[in-house]
Order: structure tokens, then sequence, then C-alpha cells
């Protein structure tokens, strides 16, 4: 897949997501062959006044390139002066445009899905920013109640100059209930020349490639279905080419997945308290005993108890 003058090896697109596309996860991801990762979402004013908490979220890499920066803020003045400073800072591969994120804490502050009360706002922001940089300007949004005004809108985001548009087939006020309509995404794609990503429900092999059938979609982006299972990527790329199921990961190579995480983590300056714990929980979703512990995990103290009781499971 290419998004403007950026050529992807393959079409299996990590989302960004807070507090879990982290580098050591994003890397994981990229072991697993996911051909483009995202940063978490990164504020804007974050960017411009020097948030230690955004400048953290912006650690990268050489060995996760391609990398997409994901920005949200309210102004297109705002996010046209974040996205020179990412820019230049940080030498994203594409900055991508959050008008999406029903968060209750980010659509307060007229960031995210609030956005799309004003579909000449998205296209301003849209315009400035690529203006702005010299890099694939790319949005994600969802869809509306209404199909028709869902292909107003991102007519509109090509015009200003997208090179690609991610749809998450769910409407903001749906956050992630109801099943997501592929079918717009379907509609989507017919009415755009630029790469058209579908996000939303794609929770594994069958489900991606029903929904590129079923909507004829430039690529796939896998969003809570990743969290804690990296692998997921090379499963669904796996099945994509060749028909057939690798099936799971046996519990030692999960484990074996989070200690990679923890190294990780480690190098790259990532071993925060909280972030391990609900890692490392994330990371024994489907195992059997599973539940008992995350139980224990949940009364660890500290990483070291976290280590030892992940340790302890291995069979």
């Amino acid at each position: 897949m290419q998004i403007g003058p950026l050529k992807l090896h393959g079409n299996i697109l990590l989302a960004p997501m807070a507090d879990v596309t982290n580098l050591p996860f994003r890397l994981l991801c990229k072991k697993y062959s996911a051909a483009l990762v995202y940063t978490e979402m990164v504020d804007a004013d974050g960017v411009i006044y020097h948030s230690r908490k955004t400048i953290s979220r912006l650690a990268s890499c050489k060995d996760e390139q391609p990398l997409g920066i994901q920005l949200s803020g309210s102004s297109a003045e705002g996010l046209n002066r974040a996205a020179r400073l990412v820019e230049a800072q940080h030498g994203p591969d594409l900055i991508d445009i959050n008008f999406g994120c029903p968060a209750r804490h980010i659509v307060k502050k007229g960031c995210g899905a609030a956005l799309m009360n004003d579909p000449q706002l998205m296209a301003d922001i849209v315009e400035q920013v690529s203006d702005a940089v010299n890099v694939p300007v790319t949005a994600k949004l969802r869809v509306y109640d209404d199909v028709e005004r869902t292909l107003k809108v991102v007519r509109m985001l090509e015009d200003a100059g997208a090179c690609a548009i991610t749809v998450h087939a769910r409407t903001w006020h749906q956050n992630y209930a109801h099943k997501a309509d592929w079918d717009v995404i379907g509609a989507v794609r017919k009415e755009l020349s630029i790469p058209v990503i579908a996000n939303g429900d794609i929770v594994d092999e069958v489900a991606a490639q029903t929904v590129l059938e079923q909507t004829n979609c430039d690529g796939i982006m896998i969003g809570r279905a990743a969290i804690g299972n990296p692998y997921i990527f090379r499963r669904i790329g796996h099945y994509l080419e060749t028909g057939e199921f690798l099936g799971p990961q046996d519990v030692n190579e999960q484990l074996d997945d989070f200690f990679k995480y923890m190294e990780l983590a480690g190098k790259y300056d990532k071993l925060d308290y909280g972030s391990i714990k609900l890692h490392a929980k994330w990371f024994t979703r489907g195992m059997e005993g599973g539940r008992l512990l995350r139980t224990k995990i949940n009364a660890a103290e500290d990483i070291d108890e976290v280590i030892e009781i992940m340790g302890g499971f291995i069979r």
C-alpha cells in the first residue's frame, strides 16, 4: 500500500491507542510484521509547550520505522504549529490527525470526535497541516449517522490534501458499542481516489479478509484486538497470504512476548509500574488460568513482583 510518497510493505496497520502503543509495544508489533505503527495520540498543545508526558509519547527508534505520529488538537493554527515541530524534531514518516476519539475528556476540549461537528474546520486543519510539512498527512475519523454526510466530509478532507483516510465504522456516540458498519467504509472507498483504511471490529483473520473483500479498502487497522496480542499481525498476514490459519500462541509464547516487552521497556526507559501492570494483564488474555493470574498481578506491589508472578506461570 502507498500513502503519498510512502510505500508500505503490507497493508495491516497498528492503530494509535492511549496507554497501549508505546515504543516497546510498537516494536513487538513490528516484529510480527505490522506494516505501519503509530504513536499514542499526541496532544498538539503538549508538543508546543514541551509537556514531559507528550515528549515521552514521541520517543521512537529506527527499528520501528515507518512510523506515524497522530496529533490531536482543536485548532488549525495549533495543529499546524505542532506538526511542524514534530516533523523537525522527531522525523515521522507521516502525520495523522485524530478526528474520531470519543473519550469524554478529549471531546470536552474540542478535540477528537468533537471536530466532526465542524467539517469545514476539519478540512482547514488538514489543508494547513499538509501545507506545513513535507511528509504525508492522513486523517482518522468516525462515520456519521447519515452516509451522505460521511461521504461529503471525506471528500472535503481529500480535497484539502489528505493522503489517506482511516474510517472507524461507528459513530462518535456509539463509542465502541454496536457492530461496526463496514458498508459505510465500502461507500467511502468508492467515493475517494486516495487510500482508505478500514477500522472497527477487525478482531481476527476471518474478519480481516471479510472487511477487505466487502469494502475493497486498501488496508486495515487493528486496534483493541492487538492489545496484549501483537502476534495478531502475523496471524492475519499469514492467513491473507496463504488462506491458512496459524492458530493462537501457546501460553509460553505469550509470556515470552511479555518478557520481550519488559526487555524493551527497560531499554527505552518505559518501566513505569502502572503501565507494566496493565500490559502484564493484557498479555494474559485468553490464557487458561489467566483470570487468577490477573488477580495476582492486581495485588502486586512493585514491578519485581509482577515479573515474579508472570515468570511463575511459565510451563
